[in-house]
């Protein structure tokens, strides 16, 4: 396998001054990404959408057996780009595959292959969800949101040719057999990899289609699926061999209720923020050699709009100062300032609501257009942004006090897309 992996390269050179590219699944049930050249000022224009070869999950959200709601598998990076952007890797949640793509120069896509992860679908769809790659072992990880294999790898060749190992891992434990996953992130130096949680067990849906967040405990009191809330253990590290494979998993405390979305600073490769889906903001966090722990306190944005925000993807400033949230019940984004071990807030929020076409709610009972992931530019010059259920990507140029002017906008499919990637 070793003889195999892919050997990270010399990357293509792009001057960021120049623009670059953007990458957007579609997740429509034929699956397909969306190529957008990204220019100088931030203007997007479509290029070309490229089959992947499997099936996304369409409008239909399996999470919550919702017929049509955007954010369709509660996860993120499920469109990634290997660190030398010679490989593109996507997800297709419906049929539990993964497929791998070339980058061209000109940022053009080529299919390579497809492969399924090895978990078998059950029901409408599948929720594979989430990738993550290690260049120097050429394993990538699949992240599934329902298991018990909630992590299934596959070992990536020179050429991007997929092959489905045998190993599966879970988050699960005794007491909490059901859980719903939600990303997974492989430390800076390859040693561990992260995984976040939302619930600890599937919701269910009111008649409106928003999900329930509170069960009847053993005692009969409520008790709320929001993992990590109250028992804090909704953070799982795996430590990584020398192989690809992951040993043991130790659960930690996430720093809030639902800690989604980990993203690791560019400067800082022991330090990383989370944010918190039902904890109403973002905490940093650090991890030591032998994979422990430490998590600093919680800074929530405003939540007078109802409880949760959602706040769940996170985008990262290249020198680590800011760090651009988005609240999917709130239909927009929040900024913060990075500085130590503890956040503040630069602009809540920091652009207005992108209404939808009114037919969504939110956990909180709030109408929205469901923003889902986001990427920032490596200048940090320009954030863009999918709002599903408004059918648009929005970019915005990002304002020296954190807040974001909008300068752009596309159509995109209903409801349905998912995963942004650029360089």
């Amino acid at each position: 396998m070793s003889d195999q992996r892919a050997v990270p390269t010399e990357a293509p050179h792009r001057d960021a001054r120049h623009g670059g590219h953007l990458y957007m699944q579609t997740n429509e049930t034929r699956n397909a990404i969306v190529h957008y050249v990204r220019s100088a000022d931030g203007m997007l224009t479509e290029a070309e959408r490229v089959p992947t070869g499997g099936a996304g999950s369409g409008e239909f959200k399996p999470i919550s057996g919702q017929e049509s709601a955007p954010n369709a598998f509660e996860g993120a990076g499920s469109v990634i780009l290997s660190p030398d952007r010679r490989f593109l890797f996507a997800t297709n949640g419906g049929d539990n595959s993964v497929s791998s793509f070339a980058v061209a120069d000109d940022g053009r896509l080529t299919s390579l292959d497809y492969k399924p992860t090895g978990n078998p679908v059950t029901g409408r769809s599948g929720t594979a969800k989430s990738l993550a790659y290690a260049p120097t072992t050429g394993t990538l990880y699949v992240l599934h949101a329902f298991g018990p294999d909630h992590l299934r790898l596959m070992s990536v060749d020179n050429d991007g040719r997929l092959a489905v190992r045998l190993e599966r891992y879970s988050v699960n434990l005794p007491d909490k057999p059901h859980r719903v996953a939600t990303m997974v992130t492989l430390s800076p130096d390859e040693r561990f990899t992260l995984v976040g949680t939302t619930f600890d067990q599937p919701p269910t849906a009111n008649p409106d289609g928003s999900a329930i967040l509170w069960v009847r405990g053993p005692d009969g009191a409520p008790k709320s699926i929001a993992s990590n809330e109250p028992d804090p253990d909704g953070l799982a590290v795996f430590p990584v061999t020398g192989d690809g494979t992951l040993g043991a998993p130790t659960f930690h405390d996430g720093g809030g209720g639902s800690p989604f979305f980990i993203s690791f600073l560019h400067g800082r490769p022991d330090t990383f923020v989370v944010g918190q889906a039902v904890g109403d903001g973002i905490v940093m966090g650090t991890i030591a050699p032998d994979g422990g722990i430490q998590i600093g306190p919680l800074v929530t944005i405003d939540t007078s709009a109802g409880k949760p925000s959602e706040l769940c993807w996170l985008s990262v400033s290249p020198d680590d100062s800011k760090v651009f949230a988005t609240n999917f019940g709130y239909s927009n984004i929040s900024s913060y300032h990075l500085d130590g071990m503890r956040p503040t807030i630069a602009k809540d929020p920091a652009c207005p609501r992108v209404p939808g076409d009114g037919t969504f709610r939110a956990l909180n009972g709030t109408v929205s257009s469901g923003p889902s992931d986001s990427w920032l530019t490596p200048d940090g010059a320009y954030l863009y942004q999918i709002y599903g259920n408004a059918a648009k990507l929005v970019g915005y140029a990002v304002q020296p006090d954190g807040s974001l002017e909008e300068i752009t906008s596309v159509g995109i499919p209903y409801n349905s897309p998912q995963g942004l990637a650029g360089v």
